[in-house]
C-alpha cells in the first residue's frame, strides 16, 4: 500500500523500522537550508527547537502504532518547516481474526461506520479507492490543549477495506489547522488537496 503523488515538500516517515534514519535525513536537509551568514547564537538554538518540534511529531505518531507519517517538511513561502499538517497511515484489524467467530464482510462494516460513528457535526461518505470498499469521514476537532492542540484542526479519514483480507482496514487520516482557523480557505483547499491525494492511492503487492 502507498500513497502516491505526494508533492516534494512532503516527506514519508516510516514508524516501524528506519525511523530515526528517516528523521535524522531531513534534519539534515533543514539544517542544509539554514543561511551561510546566519547568527551563530541563533543556529543552535533554531536548530534544537527544530529537531524537538520534528520528534515530538514523529513520536506521537508512534504511539498510536501508525506505520507511516507523512509531513511537509520544506520550505513553502517564509515558513521553513511547516507542521501545521499531517498524514497518519495506520491499519487496524478486526476482532474476529482472534475470536475465529464468522467474519464480517466489509460491506456490513462500512454500514456499521456509516450509522454508528459517533462524530458530531461529522459528514460521512461510502465510496472505492483503488477498487477497494472506503469510508471517508470529515470533522472539525475542537482545540485540546492539555492534548498538545492548541487550536481547532479540520481532519479527514479515509478507511478502506484491505483486498483479499475482510479483516484488515487501512486509514489514511489527514490533518491541518489551516491558517489558524479549521474552517477558513486554506483549510478548505487543503482538504480538497488530500482528496485528490487519495485518488492516486494504489495498492503496493509485496
Amino acid at each position: 500500500m502507498t500513497i502516491a503523488l505526494l508533492p516534494s515538500q512532503w516527506a514519508q516517515i516510516p514508524l516501524r523500522q528506519g525511523t530515526e534514519e528517516a528523521v535524522e535525513e531531513i534534519l539534515h536537509q533543514a539544517y542544509a537550508r539554514i543561511p551561510a551568514d546566519a547568527p551563530p547564537d541563533k543556529i543552535g538554538p533554531y536548530k534544537q527547537e527544530l529537531a524537538r518540534r520534528f520528534r515530538k511529531a514523529v513520536a506521537g505518531a508512534q504511539e498510536r502504532n501508525a506505520l507511516d507519517l507523512y509531513l511537509p517538511v520544506k520550505p513553502v513561502g517564509d515558513e521553513e518547516f511547516n507542521l501545521g499538517a499531517s498524514i497518519l497511515v495506520t491499519e487496524t484489524v478486526l476482532p474476529t481474526r482472534n475470536t475465529g467467530g464468522p467474519r464480517t464482510p466489509p460491506s456490513e462494516v462500512a454500514v456499521q461506520l456509516l450509522t454508528n460513528d459517533g462524530t458530531e457535526d461529522g459528514d460521512l461518505s461510502s465510496g472505492e479507492v483503488d477498487g477497494a470498499l472506503a469510508v471517508r469521514r470529515e470533522n472539525v476537532a475542537a482545540a485540546a490543549p492539555d492534548r498538545g492542540a492548541p487550536s481547532g484542526s479540520r481532519r479527514v479519514e479515509y478507511m478502506v477495506s484491505v483486498p483479499g483480507d475482510p479483516d484488515r482496514w487501512f486509514i489514511a487520516a489527514f490533518s491541518t489547522v489551516g491558517g489558524g482557523d479549521p474552517r477558513d480557505e486554506l483549510a478548505e483547499a487543503l482538504v480538497q488537496w488530500f482528496d485528490a491525494v487519495m485518488a492516486t492511492f494504489r495498492w503496493r503487492h509485496v
